[in-house]
């Protein structure tokens, strides 16, 4: 009888000190930031990375387009905070920071009653069916007051129950420390599902749907179990928003938050694992910081958008890796003059069309109040010829610079991409 063999392999020394300084950032983030604003706005973050991520097991890992993920983040909303009241009313024994987990399984339930239509198809016609299916709800949430409370929506109130320990939920921080638990938690698990054989056939099942079918498995299959556990962890996402905020509303359902899931995990980078980490920070900046400075901040995100769609589809997270790449082997140094031409050109270019979108906004909006327009520390005045005139000049010189530096880039990058080749056919010779 042949004995067993055991093998073991060397612990990834690099993952156990990336996820380390992950949970380190998670637990010190309130004491670096105590504003009463910043621990919301981190809680936030933590709520966006989940939802994001999730969404992300659709479009990077699946190569489903789907123009509705908040039905389900949204409907575990719903169903947390309906499960919130009915705890508060002393109809149900459960403790509060279970309350998520509630909104995961009805995110998980959803999923799995109208995934099993929308997966049936895939491509256009995916896109197509989760946008009927996203309005059809948004529609049934103004129809249906007695469930979605109409346009008012459902409020609840976290600090029921017993509390544990001290803890009630009252205090943002201790709102924000469960946030944080139930982010390393899912994103922990989703990084795991990632490296199961089900996240590797959906992989192929994104690169390669015929030669999946060929080898014996069944495509919408494969996509509806990710479909499914991408709605558990919305609906998670759902359950801590509807915490952190005491209220729902048909908001949490429509297409504006599915827009910014799909956005803000583009610009993170779909591609990558962190990439919608780094997406769902940006939403929560973008939509808070940015929105408080000005009013056409979602123009400059539809501009942000553009241009990334134009020169770094990847998103973020691929100019990281690239650049990392380049690091690793010591020819980022021939690239730093390059970057910093690019940075000034693009400020000065922003800086040029920053003034003239300011300008134009408040003729259109705040006209009444004068034609003074005062933006970062700088008067303005919409109703001179020569502010026009200089705005314009600013930004026409940035975007020549930017030209001027993107084509230097250009030849550099390719110059060192022929170096860090000739680098690795001398490494193998050795």
């Amino acid at each position: 009888m042949q004995a067993a063999h055991y093998e073991f392999r060397p612990k990834n020394v690099g993952r156990w000190i990336v996820w380390s300084l992950f949970a380190l950032v998670l637990l010190t983030a309130p004491s670096l930031f105590t504003s009463s604003l910043s621990v919301t706005m981190l809680s936030q973050m933590g709520i966006a990375i989940i939802a994001c991520l999730s969404y992300n097991i659709l479009l990077g890992q699946g190569g489903m387009l789907s123009f509705g993920h908040a039905v389900y983040s949204g409907l575990g909303s719903y169903m947390a905070i309906h499960a919130l009241n009915m705890l508060s009313n002393g109809k149900l024994n459960i403790p509060v920071s279970l309350l998520p987990l509630v909104g995961g399984l009805a995110g998980m339930g959803f999923a799995v009653l109208l995934g099993y239509v929308t997966t049936r198809k895939s491509g256009t016609p995916f896109a197509m069916i989760t946008l009927g299916v996203a309005e059809l709800v948004f529609a049934m949430s103004l129809m249906f007051s007695e469930f979605f409370g109409g346009e008012a929506g459902v409020s609840g109130n976290r600090v029921a129950g017993p509390s544990w320990l001290g803890i009630t939920f009252g205090p943002a921080v201790q709102v924000y420390y469960l946030v944080a638990i139930y982010t390393f938690v899912c994103v922990a698990l989703m990084f795991a599902f990632t490296r199961t054989p089900l996240g590797r056939i959906l992989n192929a099942v994104r690169d390669n749907p015929e030669r999946v079918e060929f080898i014996g498995y069944s495509t919408q299959r494969v996509r509806y179990f990710a479909f499914v556990i991408s709605g558990f962890f919305a609906g998670i996402a759902g359950g801590l928003g509807c915490l952190l905020f005491e209220i729902v509303t048909a908001e949490v359902v429509g297409a504006h938050r599915s827009g910014a899931y799909l956005l803000f995990t583009f610009l993170g980078g779909a591609t990558f694992f962190f990439g919608p980490i780094i997406g769902g920070i940006l939403m929560i900046l973008a939509s808070v910081l940015l929105s408080e400075i000005t009013k056409a901040w979602l123009l400059y995100l539809g501009l942000v958008f553009l241009f990334m769609v134009m020169y770094a589809p990847g998103g973020i997270a691929s100019l990281i890796m690239m650049n990392l790449r380049v690091a690793a082997f010591g020819f980022l140094r021939k690239l730093w003059v390059s970057y910093l031409g690019l940075g000034a050109a693009a400020l000065t270019l922003l800086l040029g069309a920053a003034v003239m979108i300011e300008m134009t906004y408040h003729l259109q909006l705040d006209a009444a109040m004068g034609p003074q327009v005062k933006f970062i520390g700088i008067q303005f005045n919409s109703g001179e010829a020569d502010h026009w005139f200089g705005a314009a000049f600013v930004m026409l010189t940035g975007l020549f610079l930017f030209e001027l530096c993107r084509r230097h880039y250009l030849l550099e990058w390719s110059q060192v991409q022929e170096d860090i080749e000739k680098e690795i056919k001398r490494r193998e010779a050795l």
